[in-house]
């Protein structure tokens, strides 16, 4: 018997990210500058927490919308970092990581049909759950703006479908901040041609150049503004599975809905652990000034070699233009990967604009990354030689 299974899930691409991933598991030999995650182990008395926690026998469901307690931690952490004013009875809702949080706030916006401006190279899930959700994509390619998007070719875009905007700042895969001046013509957008504004904004924590600024700062459209954030990457707690949604009551209470069948809490043990990382800023900072010095590193070798990377001022990744070695970004990568035996993320999976360019992950060893830039010097010349 033949089996009926979605096409809406056939036609989607399984995730490039993970599938170098899954080339370096269990190797020995490889240096892996793929994932996106901390090198950090998650800071002591966060683990703390959750040991306490189990030990305490807190092992039970918790509201489907989060803990109480951590609802108040997140408004208060949010209100302290970005200057931002939430409900945590109605504004705030736990989600297992950002993952759930993207897929059910987009689930909650759209009917078949809407569009969503996606401005690319951006992350790899977005565009897939835009298509499960049975909204359209309008990608928006920002290689030509120093990878920020560009208010003006976001208005070009805009339609009668246009339901939201998604923005990612600091940017993964280009590590991009989008400035204050731009957000705020942003928001004008939003304003005048009423769509929602979504930003992923788990990398706020980790920019280095300049001072942050949040969606969520501009009140004057915050009906209109979904923030979504976690714990994975500031805090080093990737496994944990923890992020948040902040957004008008009306969004936050369908998300909900899916949430509660779907997932139906996120797990006690990473929210009593998460009540105590938003109080671990000391701990970011550290890992920070190490970021930031590694991002250093990288951008200084990637230099020396003849090449050029997007504005790394956040995040801890660089996206190096590799388009001088004659290599399409998938070629680099493979050829790289069996030459130098080093990992690294075709450009191309990232989206538009993404061709040329491959993302290398600096929050690793600093021998190893210095090892790994190396071994790409030596891999770039001998093309460049030729």
């Amino acid at each position: 018997m033949s089996l009926d299974l979605s096409q809406r899930v056939e036609g989607i691409e399984s995730s490039g990210i993970r599938r170098f991933f899954e080339l370096v598991i269990g190797a020995q030999d490889i240096i892996s500058l793929g994932v996106g995650e901390p090198d950090f182990p998650t800071p002591w008395r966060v683990r703390q927490a959750a040991i306490r926690s189990i030990e305490m026998g807190q092992t039970s469901y918790t509201s489907n919308k989060g803990l109480d307690s951590l609802r108040k931690g997140i408004t208060q952490y949010l209100s302290k970092q970005f200057n931002a004013s939430y409900n945590p009875e109605t504004e705030i809702l736990v989600t297992n990581g950002v993952s759930e949080a993207v897929d059910v706030c987009l689930r909650s916006l759209i009917n078949e049909g809407d569009e969503i401006i996606l401005p690319e190279p951006n992350y790899v899930c977005y565009k897939p759950l835009i298509e499960v959700a049975g909204g359209k994509t309008v990608s928006l390619d920002t290689s030509q703006s120093d990878f920020s998007p560009s208010p003006n070719e976001i208005k070009k875009v805009i339609t009668n479908k246009t339901k939201a905007l998604i923005l990612c700042s600091p940017n993964n895969p280009t590590g991009t901040v989008i400035s204050k001046e731009t957000l705020k013509e942003i928001a004008k957008l939003a304003k005048e041609h009423n769509f929602w504004i979504i930003s992923d904004e788990i990398y706020a924590q980790l920019t280095y150049d300049h001072d942050y600024t949040s969606m969520a700062t501009f009140s004057e459209i915050k009906d209109r503004i979904i923030i979504l954030n976690g714990f994975s990457k500031a805090f080093a707690m990737t496994g944990w599975r923890l992020g948040y949604i902040a957004a008008p009551e009306a969004l936050i209470s369908l998300s909900l809905k899916i949430h509660q069948y779907s997932a139906l809490c996120a797990p006690i043990m990473s929210q009593k652990a998460a009540e105590t990382a938003l109080l671990c800023q000391d701990e970011v900072q550290t890992m920070k000034e190490s970021y930031q010095s590694r991002r250093n590193l990288m951008v200084n070798k990637v230099k020396k070699m003849g090449l050029t990377c997007a504005p790394a001022n956040g995040a801890f990744y660089g996206f190096i233009n590799i388009s001088s070695t004659g290599l399409t970004s998938e070629e680099f990568a493979i050829q790289f990967l069996n030459e130098e035996r080093v990992a690294v993320v075709p450009g191309n999976v990232f989206g538009k604009g993404g061709e040329g360019y491959v993302r290398c992950c600096y929050a690793t060893d600093v021998e190893q990354l210095s090892e790994a830039l190396n071994r790409m010097k030596r891999f770039v010349e001998k093309r460049l030689n030729t």
